[in-house]
C-alpha cells in the first residue's frame, strides 16, 4: 500500500494529528512516522484519488490541525510515496534540509493574491491615456463605424494597449505588496488573471499585509484583487530557484494544491 503524505514537522511538534481521518472514502486514518528528529503526517493512499472538493478539504483539514501547533512543511494534494519506509528514508536523507525549511517558515503563513482587470474600467483608462486610440475611435464613429480594416485596426490597438496595461499592473501589484511580506512566489499563469502571486507573511504581521492589499484596491479601482489566506506555506516549502533542492522519494501528483480557494 502506497503512503499519502500530508506534511512534515519536527517530531517534538505538539499537535501531530495521529488518528484523525484524512483523504479517502472512507477516510483513511492519519498516522505519524518519525525519523531523524522529523515526523511525517501520513495515511494510506486511496486508489484513484481525485482532487474533488471533499478530498481537498480533508487534506487541508489535516494540515490545519497540525499547523495550529507550530511550524509545518505542507505537501501539495496528491503527494504519494511508495510506502512508509520510503518516507522515513527521505526524512533521513533530507533531514538537514527539512529542518532548515521548518526554521525558515516558523510563524509564517501564505497569502495568494490574484488580480484581473475590471474590463469596463480598464478600457476607459486605456482610452483616456492613448490619444491615437481615441482619434481612431472618433474617426470610425464619424464614418458610421468605419471600414472593416479600420475596425480591425482599432480592435488590435485596444487589445495591445490592454495587454501592456496588464503587464504594468502585474509588476506594480508585486512591487507594492512585496515590502509587507518576507518572500514572494510567482505562480503559473492562469486564464483570466493578470497576476497570480503568493506571499510569505509573518502570522503576527498579517494585518499589515492585508492593509497593503486594501491600499492597492483603493489606488487601482480598475483591478479586481482577490486574496486567499492565511494558508499553509505551500509555495515556500522548497528553496527558491537559486537554491535547487534534491529530488526525494515523496512525489507530488498532478492534482492541484489543497488550497481550495485558489
Amino acid at each position: 500500500m502506497s503512503t499519502y503524505v500530508y506534511g512534515i514537522a519536527a517530531d517534538s511538534h505538539p499537535s501531530l494529528p495521529d488518528g484523525m481521518g484524512g483523504v479517502g472514502d472512507p477516510a483513511r486514518p492519519v498516522r505519524v512516522v518519525k525519523e531523524a528528529g522529523l515526523a511525517a503526517i501520513v495515511s494510506d493512499a486511496p486508489e484513484g484519488l481525485r482532487p474533488k472538493r471533499k478530498e481537498l478539504l480533508a487534506h487541508q483539514n489535516v494540515l490545519a490541525e497540525a499547523g495550529a501547533g507550530g511550524a509545518l512543511l505542507p505537501m501539495r494534494f496528491g503527494s504519494v510515496a511508495l510506502d512508509d519506509a520510503a518516507v522515513t528514508g527521505v526524512l533521513g536523507e533530507r533531514a538537514e534540509h527539512y529542518k532548515e525549511r521548518l526554521d525558515a517558515l516558523a510563524g509564517k503563513v501564505e497569502y495568494n493574491v490574484k488580480a484581473s482587470h475590471n474590463e469596463e474600467a480598464a478600457l476607459h483608462g486605456v482610452m483616456a491615456q492613448n490619444s491615437e486610440i481615441r482619434a481612431l475611435a472618433e474617426a470610425n464613429r464619424q464614418a458610421g463605424g468605419g471600414s472593416y480594416e479600420q475596425r480591425l485596426r482599432l480592435g488590435e490597438m485596444v487589445a495591445s494597449a490592454l495587454k501592456a496595461r496588464e503587464a504594468e499592473d502585474a509588476v506594480d501589484l508585486q512591487h507594492t505588496l512585496e515590502p509587507a511580506a518576507d518572500a514572494v512566489s510567482v505562480g503559473p499563469e492562469s486564464t483570466g488573471w493578470l497576476a497570480n502571486l503568493s506571499f510569505l507573511v509573518e502570522r503576527e504581521s498579517a494585518e499589515v499585509f492585508l492593509t497593503a492589499v486594501e491600499q492597492v484596491r483603493k489606488g487601482h479601482p480598475h483591478l479586481d484583487v482577490r486574496v486567499n489566506g492565511p494558508l499553509p506555506p505551500y509555495s515556500f516549502v522548497e528553496p527558491g530557484p537559486s537554491e535547487p533542492a534534491e529530488t526525494g522519494a515523496i512525489q507530488a501528483g498532478p492534482a492541484a494544491a489543497a488550497e481550495t480557494g485558489h
